[in-house]
C-alpha cells in the first residue's frame, strides 16, 4: 500500500464528501440556519416592542393615575365648596326667619300689650265708677254709667 495513493484516495473521498455537503447538506443547514436567526432577531424586536409599549403604558397609566387625583381633588374643592354655600344659605335662611319669627313675636306681645292695656282701662274706669259710686252713695243708672265710661276709656 502505498501512503500517496491512500492520502488521495482520502483527499478525493473528502472533497467528494465536501461537495455532497456544499451541494445537498449545507443550503438547507443555512435555510434552518437563517430561518432560526429571523426568528430570534423577530422575538428580540418583539420583546423591545413589548417594553417599550410595557413602559409607554406604566406612563400613561401614572398619568391617568395623576389627572384622576387631581379630578378628584377638583371634585372634593367643588363639594366643599358647594357646602359651604349650602350651609351659608342655610344660616342666612335661619337668621331671616328667626327676624320673621321675632317681628311677629314682638308684634303679638304689642296686640297683647294693648288688649292688657284696653282691658286695664276698662278695669280702672269700672273702679273708678265704683268708688265715685260709693262716694256719691247713690247708683248712676246703666246707661248714663256707660256714657261715662266711655269716655273715660277715651280720654285715658
Amino acid at each position: 500500500m502505498n501512503l500517496n495513493a491512500t492520502l488521495l484516495g482520502q483527499m478525493i473521498t473528502f472533497a467528494l464528501f465536501v461537495g455532497f455537503t456544499m451541494k445537498f447538506v449545507w443550503p438547507h443547514l443555512m435555510k434552518n440556519m437563517e430561518k432560526r436567526r429571523k426568528k430570534i432577531a423577530d422575538g428580540l424586536a418583539a420583546a423591545e416592542q413589548g417594553h417599550r409599549e410595557l413602559e409607554m403604558a406604566r406612563r400613561k397609566a401614572t398619568d391617568m393615575l395623576r389627572d384622576a387625583k387631581a379630578d378628584a381633588a377638583d371634585i372634593m374643592d367643588k363639594a366643599h365648596a358647594r357646602g359651604n354655600g349650602i350651609l351659608e344659605d342655610a344660616k342666612d335662611h335661619a337668621r331671616s326667619e328667626g327676624a320673621r319669627m321675632m317681628e311677629l313675636a314682638k308684634q303679638d306681645i304689642e296686640r297683647e300689650g294693648n288688649k292688657a292695656k284696653a282691658q286695664l282701662r276698662k278695669d280702672v274706669v269700672k273702679v273708678t265708677m265704683a268708688s265715685a259710686e260709693k262716694i256719691l252713695e247713690r247708683s248712676i243708672d246703666e246707661s248714663a254709667n256707660q256714657d261715662i265710661l266711655n269716655k273715660a276709656i277715651s280720654e285715658i
